[in-house]
């Protein structure tokens, strides 16, 4: 049986946190969670854009529980703002879904001077992930949800180019971000496993959806692409972050290719399981930004 949003249980009592929510993926991840009841927080970077989708979720799910947070990725002094409110207002939180991302965008840094991509979809996230991890273990829930994309296959880690070290190569640079993405995925599995912990992280990636990503490099493109909607392809994340799963979980659309169809699991390139590589990306990670996980 293909399964669809239809099949996610009542969802009433959890709180689920999802970046870029305001349009695309996120968006429709955000409504399927309302229409279960769900607690849904929705992130993004623009506080008038995140007012809108509230306002459209609302009008479709009169009783949607919806509340808005302004999370700028781009920057981890404004992540940590955010989080630095969120644990102090005392407020529960069950599942974090990191969605957001940046695609094919012109050369440029994030506000830390990361290369843009590898600095929102990967960085940003880890910041994000690890400050709210202290809440997340509070849930019987607890769960993080991160996107990567079929891009990760191609991907690899090049500690000599996360700030634009070397000449901008755009297919190259969202790959490395894309795996960095799964790969963050596996190795915090691996330190919750190991600290015996009980929040699970998974990954997911939407296949080829209509969504607004190709806006920054071939905006003209979006309406050409014939795979998916993208209330579909956020099947995958729903799916994710609502069913039994096991550990070190991947799931994608089990079409041809993985380009579209619905949940299961996807192919998930050797390299990015490579524990060595996490626990190296994963040491970076905490002398570049300053935060650990408090497992």
């Amino acid at each position: 049986m293909n399964w669809t949003p239809e099949q996610i249980q009542d969802q009433s009592g959890k709180t689920f946190l999802i970046t870029g929510a305001n349009t695309g993926l996120g968006y429709e991840t955000a409504l399927e969670l309302a229409k279960k009841s769900a607690h849904v927080i929705l992130a993004g970077r623009s506080e008038p854009k995140l007012v809108e989708a509230r306002a459209r979720i609302a009008e479709l799910v009169p009783a949607a529980q919806l509340d808005i947070a302004v999370v700028d990725l781009n920057s981890i002094a404004a992540v940590k703002t955010f989080t630095e409110g969120f644990v102090q207002s005392g407020k529960p939180l069950d599942v974090l879904i990191n969605n957001a991302g940046i695609m094919f965008p012109p050369p440029g840094h994030s506000a830390d001077g990361f290369e843009a991509q590898f600095g929102v979809n990967f960085i940003g996230h880890y910041v994000l992930t690890a400050l709210l991890f202290p809440v997340l273990k509070k849930s019987k829930h607890g769960r993080v949800v991160t996107l990567s994309s079929m891009a990760h296959r191609n991907g690899k880690i090049d500690f000599g180019n996360f700030k634009l070290e070397k000449p901008f190569e755009k297919f190259r640079e969202y790959g490395q971000s894309k795996v960095a993405d799964l790969i963050f995925s596996f190795e915090l599995q691996r330190r919750i496993g190991a600290s015996g912990g009980d929040v699970i992280s998974t990954a997911c990636h939407p296949g080829v959806s209509k969504t607004e990503l190709l806006r920054t490099d071939k905006p003209e493109m979006i309406e050409t692409v014939a795979y998916m909607d993208a209330n579909q392809g956020s099947f995958s994340t729903l799916f994710a972050a609502t069913e039994a799963i096991e550990k070190f979980a991947y799931i994608g659309p089990d079409g041809e290719g993985e380009v579209n169809g619905y949940p299961a699991p996807a192919f998930i390139a050797p390299y990015a399981k490579d524990a060595e590589i996490g626990t190296q990306l994963w040491a970076y990670a905490e002398k570049e930004t300053g935060v650990t996980f408090e497992f």
